[in-house]
């Protein structure tokens, strides 16, 4: 894994744009060191089976709880991404060719780990013709084998350059949940996510519930950076026209001065009532805290996800 710590160096493509200062964050965004052992013991893991982990690359503030109870998301298809989103740190380039051999490494991992759910995600690759669709689901066919009792989730580039049909090579593979965050409010895309298209993202999740209803559906946005309630309260209206079961809120953290910058710091209170809003309007399944990201308790959430749905069916 590259050790670029200098921000022109990891991101070239955003080293022309002037320095944003980085706020101080307030309590309830700080978080403790890893230090635990089984932090370590994780670590490990990842490295000896020669694995990106979102984790690390995107800088997620809560890889050291995650770590010491033996989570962590999956990066597949390497650790450069063809995009150049202003909130992300991870690197922008060319990337590698395909690793063949990395869906046995993830499941081997998995299986190493053992995890009751995992979670898989990938830089974008605009590159490849099918935008790795069969690559993820070459992976979850692998994880399935060696690990057919833990649960998978998915959190997928948006295939905006490539044939319709892709999306078909990942829904057979029968994903327990497929995720593909919006990331902010459409209003903001040309700043923050130049690259996406918000309505293409949205009908992707609607896609997939049409293809198969069973699978769940997620997505997520942050806020910070400079949205407004009403602009948020729209999208939770548009995910849930998409028939999106589960939506996650979290807080927009700058990774470097060449970044979008932090708008604001919302308010515990404030993403209380995002959550109130988000369960008001029908969906299975809400996280809206500071510190919420993809993927954190994704395992748990998974399970209230779940017992969610039987409830709604009459099945509870």
């Amino acid at each position: 894994m590259r050790d670029l710590k200098i921000p022109e160096q990891r991101h070239p493509e955003k080293a022309h744009r002037p320095d944003n200062a980085q706020p101080r964050k307030p309590d309830w965004i700080r978080v403790k060191a890893p230090t635990s052992k089984e932090y370590n013991e994780t670590r490990k893991i990842m490295r000896d089976n020669n694995l990106v982990t979102v984790c690390e690359e995107a800088g997620c503030p809560n890889v050291g709880e995650c770590w010491s109870q033996g989570h962590a998301t999956m990066m597949i298809m390497g650790e450069i991404c063809t995009r150049g989103c202003t909130f992300c740190n991870i690197a922008t380039g060319r990337p590698d060719e395909l690793d063949v051999f990395e869906p046995g490494r993830v499941a081997h991992a998995v299986e190493k780990l053992g995890l009751n759910h995992v979670v898989i995600t990938s830089v974008d690759r605009d590159d490849l013709d099918d935008g790795g669709a069969d690559h993820f689901a070459q992976t979850i066919r692998a994880v399935r084998h060696r690990s057919p009792s833990t649960t998978i989730e998915i959190l997928t580039p948006d295939f905006l350059k490539c044939a319709p049909e892709v999306l078909e090579t990942v829904v057979e593979a029968r994903p327990d949940v497929f995720n593909h965050n919006l990331e902010t409010v459409p209003g903001l895309y040309q700043e923050v996510r130049p690259g996406a298209r918000y309505f293409h993202s949205l009908r992707l999740l609607q896609r997939v519930k049409e293809m198969d209803p069973t699978i769940f559906t997620k997505s997520g946005i942050m806020v910070g950076l400079g949205e407004e309630r009403p602009q948020v309260l729209q999208v939770m209206d548009d995910m849930r026209a998409a028939d999106i079961d589960f939506m996650t809120i979290g807080q927009y953290l700058q990774p470097t001065p060449k970044h979008h910058a932090v708008d604001r710091f919302v308010t515990p209170e404030e993403f209380a009532n995002y959550e109130k809003a988000a369960f008001n309007k029908g969906f299975l399944m809400v996280s809206a805290t500071p510190l919420t990201r993809s993927s954190y308790h994704a395992g748990d959430d998974f399970a209230r996800l779940r017992e969610a749905r039987m409830k709604k069916l009459g099945m509870a």
